[in-house]
């Protein structure tokens, strides 16, 4: 058995890119086909873990049928950690989104974890936004 293919520093770029321009265009087939089905999601503003890509798409179905909508999702100071199988991809995420009540925008930290898959190439199986804290938002 050969050892697990380590993605390049472009293509985790690349693959993160893809996930940030869907978001940004609230074009969920796009999106979520950037995720495994088994994707896991941890999300500072949900109650629990979203345990998998579908759980993420019934979420996602209810803000869009509320009136949310993406208005624009910006990413600042990636960091790459390849490895053999996968990569760890995070940075910040600035994202000013629509709602029934206006416009709400947040400063966030993003960690997608992505493996390698030999008929997808990157595939995201799991995602975690945390709040930016005060003192570095400043």
């Amino acid at each position: 058995m050969s050892e697990p293919r380590t993605p390049s520093r472009d293509e985790v770029e690349t693959a993160a890119s893809a996930i940030v321009d869907a978001f940004a265009a609230t074009d969920a087939p796009r999106y979520f086909a950037t995720f495994a089905p088994d994707a896991t999601f941890v999300f500072h503003t949900e109650p629990a873990r979203l345990d998998d890509r579908a759980a993420y798409e019934r979420l996602w179905a209810e803000w869009v049928a509320g009136g949310w909508r993406v208005v624009t999702c910006t990413s600042s100071e990636p960091a790459v950690q390849p490895f053999p199988g996968g990569a760890v991809f995070s940075h910040t995420v600035d994202t000013t989104v629509e709602t029934p009540d206006g416009q709400d925008s947040y400063l966030e930290r993003e960690t997608i974890v992505f493996r390698t898959d030999p008929n997808r190439g990157l595939v995201a199986v799991h995602e975690h936004l945390s709040p930016m804290p005060a003192s570095d938002a400043a």
